[in-house]
């Protein structure tokens, strides 16, 4: 598979080399210095865009590579207001687009528990969820997309909880804190608490390193490979599960 990589730091240098080492090719790197080299890359020789940018860029970046119709898979986050527009761009231009908030499958099988705690907990009133992530001090989003998901997870599960805030003091029983840290160098940590008077229960996922992330960004390329259409994780582990 020969792979442009839209975006070239730490993200973009650990994909590089696991998707050297599963026997891909990098055809062309994009980042701040060279950005404009993307508007005359040759797609001819390409199948594939991963894009780990910033949110300000993202969005003209996927643009491009779907008005190009070069399968793209996406892992920035802070953009996602733009994100159904995106979608229906790629189905009117037969593209093929990928998107997570977070590529590990670790953090996606958190998701999953996730959402089965949500639903268990939802008939127990005593209890307050609340949510805390950590992350390095050069994520410019917050809350983090991953959590994000979590709190989305969240609301399947409490419909009674149907939206997140920064602010502690407007937290409610419609609406779940988040806790966004930033500090040194943590690649993600998630954790959702349900409290009570009596006891507090905690769901936490840590991220050791990007080699999760950039590891789920290649297989998902590999998985988009030959597919046209919108997909996301779940796509992803339901492929798992059939093979």
């Amino acid at each position: 598979m020969r792979i442009l990589l839209i975006g070239y730091g730490k993200m973009g240098k650990t994909i590089e080399k696991i998707a050297l080492n599963r026997g891909h090719e990098i055809v062309g790197k994009i980042d701040l210095t060279n950005n404009a080299e993307l508007t005359n890359f040759n797609y001819s020789n390409c199948d594939i865009a991963i894009e780990f940018t910033q949110p300000e860029t993202a969005l003209a970046n996927i643009k491009y590579c779907v008005n190009h119709r070069l399968p793209v898979v996406c892992g920035t986050t802070g953009w996602l207001e733009h994100k159904v527009d995106v979608e229906e761009l790629c189905r009117e231009k037969k593209s093929a687009f990928f998107y997570a908030s977070n590529y590990s499958i670790g953090v996606n099988l958190f998701f999953s528990i996730n959402e089965t705690i949500a639903r268990m907990m939802n008939n127990h009133h005593e209890y307050k969820v609340s949510m805390q992530e950590i992350h390095h001090i050069q994520k410019l989003d917050a809350p983090s997309g991953t959590a994000i998901t979590l709190a989305e997870g969240v609301f399947h599960g409490f419909p009674k909880i149907k939206k997140w805030t920064l602010e502690e003091e407007k937290a409610s029983e419609s609406t779940i804190h988040i806790d966004a840290v930033r500090e040194g160098e943590y690649p993600g940590t998630h954790s959702v608490f349900y409290k009570s008077e009596v006891d507090t229960i905690e769901i936490k996922h840590t991220a050791h390193s990007r080699q999760g992330f950039a590891l789920g960004a290649v297989i998902a390329a590999e998985f988009l490979q030959g597919r046209k259409g919108v997909y996301n994780m779940r796509d992803l582990m339901s492929h798992f599960q059939t093979i």
